[in-house]
C-alpha cells in the first residue's frame, strides 16, 4: 500500500512539476530599420509567462485533481485507491504492480522529455512525449494524458508547427471537458487563449478575436461572481483563484495586445498593453519581470505612434527599475530605450545603450538579441553618416 502510494504521488510532483521550459519570456526588441514597421510579431519568443505565480500547465494537473476527487484535493483519492488496493487478491496484486511499472516508465519519460527540451532537444523531447501519452492512455491516466498533450501542443506550438499543436491543443481540451471540467475553468481558459493565439498567427483573424474574446469576457464574469462574495466567506484558497484568474486575464490582454500590433491596430494594443500593465502592478508589483516587460511593450506601440517622449518616460522607468531589481533580460529593455532613442535623434545616446545592451545580450547568450542590436548600431552608424552629410552640404 505505501509502495502505491509514493509512486502515485511521485507521479503527480512530476506532472506539475514538469512546466514547459521550451520557452522564455515574450520579449520585444525596438531595433526598427523603417519608422512604419512593427516588430512585436517577428520578435516575439514562444513564452510560459510569468504572469500566473504557478506554471501555465501546472493548474491544469491542479485543476483536474480537484475536479476529479470532487473539489477535496487529489490526496486523498490517491490515499483512498491505495487502501482499496491492498484488499485486493495476490492476481489483482500484479496488475497493481503492472500499472505502477507504467507510471513509473511514464514519470522517467516525462523527466527525459524535460532534460531534452532543457538541452534544446526538440525532436527527442518530442519523441519522449509521444511515448509517454500512450502510456497515460494505457493506465487510463486522464490527467496525464491532458497534460502530455498539452506539453506536446506546446513544445509544437514553439516549434512553429501550428496546425499540429492546434490539434494537440484541442485534444487536451476534450478530454478535460468530457471529465466534468467546467468551460469557464481557468485551465481551459489558458488552451482557448492559446488557440486564439494560433488562430493570430494563422492569419484567421474572426477565430483569433472570437478566442480572446471569449476568454477575456469569461474571466471577467468569474471575476464578478468573486466580488459578490462576503468578506466573511473569503478564504485563502479563493483569493489565491481571484489572483490566479486576473493574472489570467492580464495575459489574455497582453496576447490580444501584441496581435493588435502585428496588424497595426496600435491605438486598440496600447489600450489593452496599459490594462494589462495596470493587473501586473496591482498583482505582482512595480518591479516584477513581466511588469518591467510590459512597460518596455507599451513604450514601443507609443513609439510606433510616434509618441517618442510618453515612450521614452516610460521605457526610461523600465530601465531603471530592472536595474535595481536585476532583471533578466535588462538587455532587452535597454535596447528598447535606444531604440527610442535613435527615433527622436539622439544618435549617440542610442548608441551607447545599444552597446550596453549588446554587451548584456552576449553576457546571457541571447544571439537573437545580439543580431538585433547589432542591426540598431548599423542604423546608428548610418544615419550618422547622412547627418555628416547633410551638414557638409549645408555649409
Amino acid at each position: 500500500m505505501a509502495a502505491s502510494s509514493v509512486r502515485r504521488a511521485v507521479l503527480s510532483q512530476t506532472l506539475s512539476r514538469f512546466k514547459c521550459s521550451g520557452g522564455h519570456v515574450r520579449r520585444i526588441l525596438a531595433v526598427r530599420l523603417q519608422t512604419n514597421s512593427v516588430t512585436s510579431q517577428s520578435e516575439e519568443v514562444k513564452h510560459s509567462a510569468c504572469w500566473v505565480k504557478i506554471s501555465r500547465y501546472e493548474s491544469i494537473s491542479t485543476n483536474l485533481q480537484s475536479t476529479q476527487s470532487g473539489g477535496g484535493g487529489g490526496g486523498g483519492r490517491v490515499l483512498w485507491a491505495a487502501v482499496a488496493l491492498s484488499l485486493f487478491s495476490s492476481s489483482d496484486e500484479d496488475q497493481r504492480d503492472e500499472a505502477q511499472r507504467k507510471e513509473d516508465e511514464l514519470i522517467l519519460l516525462l523527466k527525459k522529455a524535460k532534460l531534452s527540451v532543457h538541452r534544446g532537444q526538440l525532436q527527442a523531447a518530442s519523441g519522449f512525449l509521444h511515448q509517454a501519452v500512450v502510456l497515460a492512455h494505457q493506465t487510463h491516466n486522464n490527467q496525464a494524458i491532458i497534460y502530455t498533450y498539452s506539453l506536446m501542443a506546446n513544445l509544437a506550438y514553439v516549434q512553429g508547427q501550428l496546425d499540429n499543436a492546434e490539434k494537440l491543443f484541442k485534444a487536451a481540451m476534450s478530454f478535460m471537458l468530457s471529465g466534468g471540467t467546467p468551460e469557464d475553468d481557468n485551465a481551459v481558459i489558458e488552451i482557448s487563449l492559446k488557440l486564439a493565439s494560433i488562430y493570430a498567427e494563422q492569419n484567421k483573424p474572426e477565430l483569433a478575436e472570437h478566442g480572446f474574446r471569449f476568454c477575456m469576457e469569461s474571466l471577467e464574469a468569474k471575476l464578478e461572481k468573486q466580488k459578490e462574495i462576503p468578506a466573511e466567506e473569503q478564504t485563502e484558497d479563493r483569493e489565491a483563484l481571484r489572483k490566479d484568474t486576473r493574472l489570467l486575464l492580464g495575459l489574455c490582454l497582453d496576447s490580444r495586445a501584441r496581435y493588435r500590433a502585428s496588424t497595426l491596430h496600435l491605438k486598440q494594443a496600447g489600450q489593452d498593453y496599459q490594462s494589462a500593465l495596470n493587473i501586473c502592478r496591482q498583482e505582482q508589483g512595480d518591479t516584477h519581470p513581466q511588469t518591467l516587460v510590459l512597460m518596455s511593450d507599451l513604450a514601443t506601440v507609443l513609439d510606433l505612434q510616434g509618441h517618442y517622449d510618453d515612450a521614452l518616460v516610460l521605457v526610461q522607468q523600465a530601465v531603471d527599475l530592472s536595474r535595481s531589481a536585476g532583471h533578466p533580460d535588462q538587455h532587452i529593455l535597454l535596447a528598447n530605450m535606444a531604440g527610442i532613442l535613435l527615433h527622436k535623434g539622439h544618435l549617440e545616446d542610442a548608441a551607447r545603450f545599444y552597446q550596453e545592451a549588446l554587451n548584456l545580450a552576449r553576457e546571457a547568450r541571447d544571439q537573437e538579441a545580439v543580431d538585433k542590436v547589432q542591426e540598431g548600431l548599423k542604423e546608428v552608424k548610418k544615419r550618422n553618416q547622412e547627418r555628416k552629410e547633410e551638414e557638409k552640404a549645408a555649409q
